[in-house]
């Protein structure tokens, strides 16, 4: 196991400070060990992208206290009360009149449900002051220029020096320079799309229709937000993607798609240009580097599953690498992370990919969005999309019968009128007793913090910092606590503050 030495700097260098490094550098602070952020921008990035988030997202961040802002955020952002996110697929709009929301999988995760219309500029701010807060620093205008694995740390080459550290995460985006310099290889499939997002002032807007929109050139939609527009153009990928998007660009594509003569007269936000492009890496982990996030996988932006997707591997890398680098668990246990995580990431690309194929103009792409648009038209096809998109199916293969075992614990509202949610702030293990004379409770010696409580439900649940139940009981036998205590927070792997 790594000890820290009067050689680094500090344990953790993560590099990038969008949503995923934010949330990682967080994670790290709360396990005890220092970090710094380094950013190559001197300033947040100002483009559109995500709008919203899933449930994991959302209940990991109310797990360390952030659920009032994040409310307050929605509230602002939508303005009306009663709001259930559904999302779409393939442009398909998912009618929430349609979900089954007493399936058991959406009910038992309804605490954040008025905090997932987040945008990507407000979450950015939001992480950034919780990570302050923590005591994160982060430096901006920093880029990476070149990376030594020693065996024993890391040397990080920087445009203001050298900066070494026992463990360095990429979360730098789809071009990460943390990959190439790690050698890691970036295989998947090439982009056949261009894309654009922006929110516009519209001289003539009776000339597009609400929604979405088909046509052989392509896909646009046009709303919810007043000036918000999306197109689609299956014309190979752009020749320059990180070339500026301009009124020019967006109006342009917007009339071959949409076949009307429409006129923009202003961008209202800082417009994006994405694909297609669908890749993973071919490793999460080379040596003490690790990728997080779009470093990590990219794919198209539909349903909003990347922010998801890197916040996933911030919090499940998080605690596992904070408790490695302070010497409270052999390096074994971060082999999870890459174990655990490319399943969902590799899900997440064909989901995104299956998208692309239904939303192509040619006959045979309509004729399969027929068949799916009848599908989803039914409560069990939409209630199936809503789920998948929300992210509560997620699962993490652990030992055990019990259906909390490797799913991010549900909603649990305690005797004492707070919730299990309320108990995470601090980061750490909690171990749920409802037994009478906590007779689980008295298994954790010090491995987990106890939460007591009378009322009715599960018995008892063992969770992780990242929200993942590792073990779970509906009657007072303790059969099964004691190795999943001693495998994932015992000491003979891990020693975790109660």
């Amino acid at each position: 196991m790594f000890v820290k030495t009067d050689v680094s700097d500090v344990d953790v260098i993560v590099v990038g400070a969008g949503p995923v490094g934010l949330v990682l550098a967080a994670e790290l602070a709360l396990g005890g060990v220092s970090v710094e952020v380094v950013e190559r921008r001197d300033s947040p990035d100002p483009a559109m992208r995500a709008q919203s988030i899933n449930v994991p997202t959302a209940e990991a961040l109310d797990r360390r206290g952030l659920l009032p802002a994040l409310e307050q955020i929605q509230r602002e952002t939508l303005g009306v009360p009663g709001f259930r996110f559904t999302g779409h697929f393939a442009g398909m709009s998912l009618d929430p009149d349609l979900v089954d929301w007493a399936d058991p999988e959406l009910a038992a995760h309804t605490a954040v449900e008025g905090a997932r219309m987040i945008p990507q500029p407000r979450l950015e701010a939001l992480l950034a002051a919780h990570a302050e807060r923590l005591g994160v620093r982060v430096r901006r205008g920093v880029e990476v220029t070149s990376l030594e694995d020693t065996g024993e740390g890391v040397v990080v080459g920087t445009n203001s020096g050298s900066l070494r550290a026992g463990w360095l995460v990429g979360c730098d985006g789809g071009h990460s320079t943390v990959r190439r310099l790690a050698g890691i290889p970036f295989p998947g499939t090439d982009p056949e799309i261009t894309g654009y997002l922006a929110v516009v002032d519209i001289a003539d807007p009776e000339k597009l229709a609400e929604g979405w929109s088909w046509s052989p050139q392509g896909v646009y939609r046009y709303g919810p937000q007043p000036g918000r527009v999306v197109t689609v153009e299956f014309d190979g990928g752009p020749a320059n993607r990180s070339a500026p998007v301009t009124l020019d660009d967006v109006q342009s594509s917007l009339r071959r798609v949409s076949g009307a003569d429409v006129t923009l007269t202003g961008l209202r936000a800082v417009p994006t240009r994405w694909t297609d492009n669908a890749r993973q890496a071919s490793a999460y982990r080379s040596g003490r580097v690790f990728l997080a996030g779009d470093a990590a996988h990219v794919h198209p932006p539909f349903g909003g599953q990347g922010l998801n997707l890197g916040v996933g591997d911030a919090v499940n890398l998080g605690w596992k690498l904070a408790a490695v680098a302070s010497g409270r668990a052999r390096e074994a246990l971060l082999d999870t992370y890459d174990a655990e995580r490319r399943p969902v990431g590799a899900w997440v690309l064909d989901w995104t990919r299956a998208q692309i194929g239904v939303l192509r103009g040619d006959p045979k792409s309509g004729a399969l969005r027929g068949v799916l648009a009848d599908l989803l038209a039914t409560r069990d096809g939409t209630t199936y999309a809503v789920k998948q998109i929300a992210g509560v199916t997620q699962r993490v293969p652990m030992p055990g019968s019990h259906p909390w075992t490797g799913r991010y614990v549900p909603d649990v509202a305690l005797s004492d009128g707070t919730r299990l949610a309320d108990h995470a702030h601090e980061g750490g293990f909690l171990l749920l007793d409802r037994t009478p004379g906590a007779v689980f409770g008295a298994l954790a010696a010090g491995r987990a913090r106890v939460v007591r409580d009378d009322g009715a439900g599960v018995l008892g649940a063992l969770v992780r910092p990242d929200g993942v139940v590792v073990w779970a009981s509906d009657t007072t036998d303790p059969v099964g606590l004691e190795p999943a205590l001693r495998q994932w927070a015992g000491s003979d792997l891990l020693s975790w503050r109660s």
